[in-house]
Parts: structure tokens; C-alpha cells; sequence
């Protein structure tokens, strides 16, 4: 206790900001010794893609010193590469602009060009703006999807893409070399970018949608931004497309950090979808769209004869990369990750084109050098890699809206383009088990106990692959297990790499070409399936 009250009051004398001294001074004066362990159990990892964490105190948060040591750490390995440029974006989540505008003073006060966006935007519109402005690296302030107390900080470097080993691990030992707070250089000679690059972003994301195919379509779009920065920038998107009437949902329209309507502001979150849905059918409309907090990733919802529902991200993925291929010319390389639907790979092969496989995240996904279309099962899509390296849900929704209303002109609706790729590519269906842990140690124990027995949690079980062999796999070495079924489909079961959580991604394929059969089948498949894998992860 002693050393760690100590490292408290150190931090103390240190932390420039007030909000957060008060905190840690309430702590200690309460003696809270739970909080205080917390906020001092060690550094955040800067891992995938960056940092993130709750807000507070402590270098196991979120925080201006935290902050500022990463940026001195970026800035100091941009220097070191050769690199002379950084532009920074921030989301509308709390501290967000000042952690951006304390990014770009570091920086430079390092003697680099550093540039922030004109206001809290998307997260693609940084992405875009990295290789539009020729910068060496990139930092967007967001939490994404993340609960309402948290913020991160994620990092690109010029090719637009985030980062991955070994320049995580590099930016890493630069960051833990830096000083105190106070010794970390600063400058006000950093500048503002203006609004052009934002219209340049909206003009990309506009073209993207082909006016032969549209011009005769009226679509009817229920929207929600989700108290997100999506929501005025889609809106001029729309408006500019020319055919879609839009309908936002306005208690998640404008950007709030509190989140009021839901309990986590992520699209697959149960409830998240409830006041979409129901304005949905309130206006008849066409199609749902949903960004998340940060709007780089795209949900969607359908009409059916039962109501609407949302599709899975696997059911957008595969109707992204059908359209991607279908809508043509195009030529490389249609990409996911091995927790994704297998279907994009039967659609690549019919279309003569190439597919590859990666690891979970976009930092992989969008590694090919022939990218043409790259998603994740999490809602990710990246739908214009020549532009913007990395998921962006603006950009997918243009592309989905497209899409929607080429089939309108055709008297056809998305329902029965995914019956048309079910005849043809085979019934694949999907679904995920999530266990939240709050030691760790109880993921690593499932997961160990699932290698150990396998069979008592999957009755068709053909093999087992641990994802750590990388000649077995083919991929960089990672944690977890590909379970493959005798009866077709597949189980990855995986630590997720930003949450305390253990996330098994299930995957069951019919194709005896009865769609109507090969649908009931794998249904009944599924269900077991999870039903089996449940019970044995609850007896751990």
C-alpha cells in the first residue's frame, strides 16, 4: 500500500488536469484502495491499433499524461522512420478534442507538421485524410462502440492503415522513454485543417454510387448515428445522392458522449436497434442504416414479410462483396478474417477473382496489396480501399444503398439477392458466443480446456487447429482455436483482443441446393451446436 500511495501522489504532483487530479485526490483522501489499485494496476497496452480505456486517473486509463506520453512515443518513431507530417482527428466522446489538440501541440513541439481536423468527424474521414494530406501517421481520439466512460487512441501510419507488428512494438518502447509530463515539449504552431477536406471525403464517398444504377430509385432510409459524429455528414451524403429519402432517428441523431438511449452504443448490442426499428416500420421504409459511435461501421436492417430485422454482419459482407464483384470491372483480391462467413470465398472464386483469408481486424484485412473489398463479420467494411485503408461505415452505406436500389429498378429486394446467393453458393449460416470475464484467467481456462477436450463441447467434430501454429495456418501466429465440422462450417474460439471476453464465432454450411431445406438443416445444426459449446463453457 505504501509504494502504492506513492505512485498515486507522484501522479498527482504530475497530472496537469484538474478533473482528474480532483479524482485521484478524492481516492486518496477516502483511502479507496480499490480505485487506486485500478488506476494503478499498470500502463494500457498499446496494442491493437492503439490505446484505449476508461477515463481517469492513473496510468491504467485514459488521461492527459497518458496521452501525452503516446504522442511523444508516435512522434518520436515517425521522426525516427523518417517521417515529418501527423494529422489528428477526434470523435465527440469526452476529452476527445483535447486529447487531439494535445497530440498535434507534442507533435509539434517535436518539429513536426501536425494538422487536426476541423471538428469531431468520422473515423474515416482521419483515415482518408492521412494519404490526402501525404502525412507519415495518423491519430483518431474515439472509443468507437466502447461504453460511455471510455476514450482511446488510435494510430495509422501513412499507407492509411493501422498499425501492426512490428511498429506497435516499436512505438511501444519510445513511449515508455518519455519524461514526465512536464518535460515533454509542446508548441501552439500547429494548424486547423479547414472544411475542404471533409467536402473532399463527402465527394469520394457520393461517387461511389454509380447514377445509371440508381437514377430510377426511391429509397426510403430510416438512419441512426447512434449520438455519434455519422450523423451530419451522412445526411449531406444523402442529400447529394439524390435518391434516398431519409428519416433519422432524432433521439440518436446529434452527437452526446452520455449515450442516453442505450446501454452500449454498438449497433449488435441488444436494444441498440430498438428506436430504428420501430421508425422503421412507422415510415415504411426501404432500408435501415446504422453507424456506430465513431461511424466506421455500417448496420443494417431489412423488411420482411415478418418485419424488419437486421442482418447479421456476415449477411452485409457477402452482399458487399457480391455487388463489389458483380457491378464490375474490377480485378484483386476480395478479403476477411477466419472468424468471417466462408461464403466470400465460393463468391471470389465465382467472380475469377482472388480471395484471401487474415487474421481478425482491420489492421489485417486491408494488408493485401490487391484489396478490392475486405470485411469482418463485427460490421467492419472496407468498400474503397484506394482511398480509405481501413472500415468505414459512411462509405459501405453508399455502397449498400446502391445496391438496394439498383435491385428497387429491378422490382427486386436484398431478401431475394441473399435467397439467389443461397441457391448458389450454399446456406452459410453464422452466430457468436460472447462470455464476459472479469479475470482474465477464466478466459485463458475455457479456452484451455476447450483444446484439451473438444469433443465433449462439438459432437461432429473432424479437427483441430491451434491458431498459434503458423505452419498449420498460414497466418501470423495468434490465440485461439479453428474447430472445423465434419457436417461443414467451422468454430473459432478466440480472447477478444479489446475486451475481457472470450468470443466463439460458429459458422454451419449446407448445400444440397434446397435453399428452404438446406436453411432448416442449418438451423437445427446451429442450435445444437451452440447449445453443446454453452453448456461445456459454463461447466469451466
Amino acid at each position: 500500500m505504501t509504494d502504492l500511495l506513492a505512485a498515486a501522489r507522484a501522479w498527482l504532483a504530475e497530472d496537469p488536469d484538474p478533473a482528474t487530479r480532483a479524482q485521484l485526490q478524492e481516492w486518496l483522501d477516502a483511502d479507496d484502495r480499490e480505485r487506486l489499485e485500478a488506476a494503478f494496476a499498470g500502463p494500457l497496452t498499446f496494442g491493437t491499433a492503439g490505446l484505449r480505456g476508461p477515463l481517469g486517473p492513473g496510468p491504467a486509463a485514459m488521461n492527459h499524461i497518458v496521452v501525452a506520453k503516446a504522442a511523444a512515443g508516435l512522434c518520436q518513431y515517425v521522426k525516427d522512420t523518417g517521417g515529418e507530417r501527423i494529422v489528428v482527428g477526434y470523435d465527440a466522446r469526452r476529452n476527445s478534442e483535447a486529447f487531439a489538440e494535445l497530440t498535434a501541440a507534442i507533435a509539434a513541439g517535436a518539429g513536426l507538421t501536425a494538422e487536426v481536423l476541423p471538428r469531431a468527424l468520422p473515423t474515416p474521414v482521419l483515415a482518408y485524410a492521412i494519404k490526402a494530406q501525404g502525412a507519415d501517421a495518423g491519430v483518431v481520439v474515439t472509443a468507437s462502440h466502447n461504453p460511455p466512460e471510455d476514450n482511446g487512441y488510435k494510430v495509422y501510419l501513412g499507407d492509411g492503415m493501422q498499425i501492426v507488428p512490428p511498429a506497435d512494438a516499436e512505438i511501444s518502447a519510445r513511449i515508455a522513454a518519455q519524461p514526465a509530463f512536464a518535460d515533454i515539449p509542446q508548441s501552439d504552431g500547429w494548424t486547423r485543417l479547414g472544411e475542404q477536406i471533409v467536402e473532399e471525403y463527402v465527394q469520394r464517398a457520393v461517387s461511389l454510387a454509380d447514377p445509371a444504377r440508381t437514377d430510377a430509385a426511391e429509397l426510403k432510409v430510416v438512419y441512426t448515428a447512434m449520438h455519434g459524429v455519422g450523423g451530419r455528414l451522412f445526411e449531406t451524403v444523402c442529400d447529394r445522392l439524390g435518391f434516398v429519402e431519409l428519416f433519422p432517428v432524432a433521439e440518436q441523431f446529434d452527437p452526446d458522449p452520455a449515450f442516453p438511449t442505450v446501454a452500449f452504443p454498438n449497433p449488435e448490442e441488444p436494444g441498440a436497434m430498438d428506436l430504428a426499428l420501430a421508425s422503421a416500420a412507422g415510415v415504411g421504409a426501404d432500408l435501415i442504416i446504422a453507424n456506430d459511435p465513431d461511424a466506421d461501421r455500417c448496420a443494417v436492417g431489412i423488411p420482411t414479410v415478418e418485419g424488419f430485422r437486421m442482418l447479421r454482419g456476415d449477411e452485409v459482407g457477402v452482399l458487399l462483396g457480391w455487388w463489389t464483384a458483380a457491378r464490375g470491372p474490377v480485378s484483386g483480391s476480395l478479403v476477411t478474417t477466419i472468424v468471417s462467413s466462408s461464403m466470400l470465398a465460393s463468391i471470389a472464386r465465382a467472380a475469377g477473382l482472388r480471395f484471401q483469408q487474415t487474421l481478425t481486424g482491420f489492421k489485417w484485412i486491408t494488408r493485401p496489396d490487391d484489396i478490392v473489398f475486405g470485411y469482418e463479420e463485427a460490421l467492419g467494411y472496407c468498400v474503397d480501399p484506394a482511398a480509405v485503408r481501413d472500415k468505414d461505415g459512411i462509405s459501405a452505406s453508399v455502397r449498400m444503398l446502391e445496391l438496394a436500389a439498383h435491385l428497387q429498378t429491378q422490382g427486386r429486394s436484398i431478401t431475394d439477392l441473399l435467397d439467389q446467393l443461397a441457391a448458389e453458393h450454399g446456406v452459410h449460416l453464422t452466430d457468436q458466443i460472447s462470455i464476459r470475464v472479469q479475470d482474465l484467467s477464466d478466459r485463458d481456462r475455457a479456452l484451455a480446456a476447450l483444446q484439451a477436450d473438444p469433443h465433449s463441447a462439438i459432437a461432429d467434430l473432424a479437427s483441430m487447429t491451434d491458431l498459434s501454429d503458423t505452419a498449420a495456418t498460414g497466418l501470423p501466429p495468434t490465440e485461439g482455436l479453428r474447430l472445423e465440422l465434419a457436417g461443414g462450417g467451422r468454430v473459432i474460439a478466440r480472447p477478444s483482443g479489446t475486451e475481457a471476453k472470450l468470443k466463439v464465432y460458429l459458422e454451419v454450411v449446407e448445400s444440397s441446393g434446397d435453399v428452404v431445406a438446406d436453411r432448416q438443416r442449418a438451423a437445427e445444426r446451429l442450435a445444437e451446436l451452440r447449445a453443446g459449446l454453452e453448456e461445456f463453457l459454463a461447466a469451466v
